[in-house]
């Protein structure tokens, strides 16, 4: 059986449809006994259709090539 932290932490794969056949049943047998998990699921979704529908931020204007390659390179660096 699935636990709470478990399912919590497999939602995004499992409202992605990223799971396989056995690990969304273990998801869906989980989610018909623990109604916590059923609406943290719940939210999830709300959030993901709320994220969809938000206009994206327009991008600023690339003026120097050279600053925003140097920044990009900054972020991914401070990423890893």
């Amino acid at each position: 059986m699935l636990t709470c932290k478990e399912q919590v932490a497999r939602s995004s794969d499992y409202l992605d449809g990223q799971l396989s056949f056995r690990q969304r049943l273990i998801q869906r047998h989980h989610l018909l006994f623990c109604p916590n998990c059923r609406r943290f699921l719940r939210q999830m979704r709300l959030m993901q259709a709320t994220l969809r529908k938000m206009p994206e931020p327009p991008l600023p204007p690339v003026t120097d090539i050279d600053a925003l390659a140097e920044r990009l390179a900054a972020e991914r660096k401070s990423n890893a």
